[in-house]
C-alpha cells in the first residue's frame, strides 16, 4: 500500500499511546483526557531590518502535522483522536509580496489531518471545546511570539501544562522509531548525499580550497531538490581534520595529506549524515593509509553487528578495542596489554566522540538517552545508551584524530586522566600528526532481521584513490 501523505494522524496516535504508557493518570477520566497543542515558529524579522530570519520548522510540530508553514498550530484531542491544523489567516497585503497562500480546501487534501481551520479561530475553539481539559505542550505557547493568539488562554481552560516532561519523552520515543514513510524520505536524503559526495571526489581537479568542496556538495544537493543541509557541512583538510565539528571551511589544500568531508543533504525535513576521508592527490601516505585502514576496520566491524537487541555501548567498546589493537601493531601504543591500555582510557584521546547517533528529522535525533555527565571519558560523549530496535536509524562513524589538544593532556598526565599517557610512544606518534584525522560515516536503519545501509559512497581506499587520480588526470 502506498501512503501518499505524511502520516501525521498515525504519529499523533503513537504519541498518545506512548504518553498513556508513561503517565496513565492523565487518561483516568475520558472527559478530561489531555489535548495536545503545538505551534510552528512565528515569522521573525531581523532587528532593524525588513527581512525575515531563515525559517526552520519545529520538528515536533511537523511530526504531528506534516505542515511546513510558519505561524501555524495543531491540536490533537486524545479523547476523540481528532487532529486539527490551524493555518494563518490570509493577509491581503502579504499576498501582494508573497503570493496566495494555500487554501483551506487544498490543505485538507494535502495534509493528513481531520480538519483545517484558520488560526484566528484557535482560542475560541479551545475555549468552547476544551474548557474542562488540560492543554499539554512541550514549549511555552503563551509567551513572546504566541501571545497574540494564546496570551489569554490560561483563563479559559483547566490548565496549561507547558514543557511537560512526560509529553516530551513520548514525543522523543515516538520519533525514535521511523515508519516506512519516514524511512523512504531518509533513503532519498541519503541518495542525494551519496551523489553529492561522489561528485566532490570526482571533480577534485577543480578544487584547491575547502570552500570549493563545500560549494560542490551544496550545489549538487540543491540541483537534486534539497534546499537545506541537515547541518553545516564539515569540509576540512590536513590538521583541520582533527577538529570534530570544523566549519571554517576556507583553507587551502597545499601541503596537506587528507580531505575529510562530513555533509548530508536534507529531504522534506529528514536528514542524512555521511563522512568520507580521502587523499588530496589520490596517493595515501604510509601513515594515512594505516590509520584509514584501521578506522575502516572499526566501522565495518561495528556496522556488521547492527541488529535488533544489539547494545550500542558494546559496539562502541568494540571500536575502541580495535583501535587499541591496531595502535599496538603500529607502535603508537606500547608497554601494556590490550586490556590494560583499554582500561586506562587513553584511546579516548584519539577517538573522543561516540560511535554514532540517532538520525531523523534532527541530525542528532531524539531517543538516544545520552549521559554527558558520565565520568568515564570513553562513554561521556556516546549519544546512544540503549539497545537497538527495529526502525531506529543510526550513524556508524568511528574516527581517529591526531589533535594535540586531545592527546597532550594524556602525555602530560594531567589531573583526572590517569596514567594512560605512559602507553603512548611519542616518537612513533610524531609521524602521524600530519594525518590530521580520519572519520568514516554511514547511515543505517535497524530492520527486523539486521540492517540496511543507506550509504553507497565508495570507502574502499583503493577505489577512493582511483576516483581521485582519475579526476586529477594522474591515473
Amino acid at each position: 500500500m502506498t501512503i501518499e501523505k505524511y502520516p501525521a494522524k498515525a504519529h499523533a496516535l503513537r504519541v498518545e499511546q506512548k504518553l498513556y504508557a508513561l503517565a496513565p493518570m492523565y487518561f483516568s477520566n475520558a472527559a478530561e483526557a489531555p489535548v495536545l497543542l503545538f505551534a510552528s515558529p512565528r515569522t521573525v524579522y531581523w532587528p532593524f531590518c525588513d527581512q525575515t530570519q531563515p525559517f526552520r520548522q519545529n520538528r515536533n510540530f511537523y511530526y504531528l502535522s506534516g505542515c511546513d508553514l510558519p505561524d501555524s498550530y495543531v491540536t490533537y484531542d486524545t479523547s476523540s483522536r481528532t487532529l486539527v491544523l490551524y493555518l494563518p489567516p490570509v493577509d491581503d497585503d502579504e499576498v501582494i509580496w508573497s503570493g496566495q497562500p494555500i487554501s483551506i480546501d487544498k490543505a485538507k487534501a494535502q495534509f493528513d489531518v481531520d480538519d483545517v481551520r484558520y488560526s484566528d479561530n484557535l482560542v475560541n475553539d479551545i475555549v468552547s471545546g476544551f474548557s474542562s481539559r488540560t492543554i499539554f505542550t512541550v514549549e511555552s505557547l503563551t509567551g513572546s511570539g504566541h501571545a497574540k493568539f494564546l496570551g489569554e488562554l490560561p483563563k479559559f481552560v483547566k490548565a496549561i501544562a507547558e514543557a511537560d516532561s512526560h509529553l516530551l519523552e513520548a514525543l522523543e520515543e515516538s520519533r525514535m522509531i521511523k515508519d516506512e514513510y519516514e524511512i523512504g524520505l531518509m533513503r532519498q536524503a541519503a541518495a542525494i548525499s551519496n551523489h553529492a559526495h561522489l561528485k566532490v571526489m570526482s571533480t577534485l581537479n577543480l578544487h584547491t580550497n575547502e570552500t570549493h568542496i563545500h560549494a560542490e556538495f551544496v550545489y549538487h544537493s540543491l540541483r537534486a531538490g534539497s534546499k537545506n543541509q541537515s547541518y553545516d557541512p564539515i569540509c576540512c583538510s590536513g590538521h583541520s581534520c582533527s577538529t570534530l565539528h570544523y566549519v571554517k571551511n576556507d583553507e587551502d589544500f597545499a601541503g596537506r595529506q587528507l580531505i575529510l568531508i562530513d555533509a548530508g543533504a536534507e529531504w522534506k525535513h529528514y536528514a542524512s549524515d555521511v563522512t568520507r576521508t580521502f587523499p588530496i592527490n589520490g596517493e595515501w601516505t604510509v601513515e594515512a593509509r594505516a590509520i584509514y585502514d584501521l578506522v575502516l576496520d572499526m566501522q565495518t566491524s561495528c556496522e556488521k553487528l547492527v541488529a535488533p537487541g544489539a547494545s550500542w555501548e558494546e559496539l562502541h567498546l568494540l571500536a575502541h578495542k580495535i583501535l587499541v589493537k591496531g595502535f599496538l601493531k603500529l607502535g603508537i601504543f606500547k608497554g601494556g596489554s590490550e586490556e590494560e591500555i583499554l582500561e586506562s582510557r587513553v584511546s579516548s584521546a584519539f577517538f573522543p566522540h561516540g560511535l554514532g547517533h540517532m538520525l531523523g528529522m534532527d541530525t542528532h535525533d531524539t531517543g538516544g538517552k545520552a549521559n554527558y555527565s558520565d565520568p568515564d571519558p570513553m562513554f561521556r560523549y556516546l549519544r546512544i545508551r540503549r539497545n537497538l530496535e527495529p526502525g531506529m536509524v543510526v550513524t556508524v562513524e568511528p574516527g581517529i584524530y591526531f589533535s594535540p589538544f586531545l592527546i597532550n593532556p594524556y602525555i602530560r598526565g594531567d589531573e583526572g586522566l590517569g596514567l594512560g599517557g605512559k602507553f603512548i610512544d611519542t616518537d612513533v606518534l610524531e609521524k602521524y600528526w600530519d594525518v590530521g584525522g580520519v572519520r568514516i560515516e554511514d547511515d543505517v536503519v535497524v530492520t527486523d532481521t539486521g540492517r540496511e545501509n543507506f550509504t553507497n559512497v565508495p570507502k574502499d581506499p583503493d577505489v577512493l584513490s582511483a576516483i581521485i587520480m582519475k579526476a586529477l588526470g594522474t591515473s
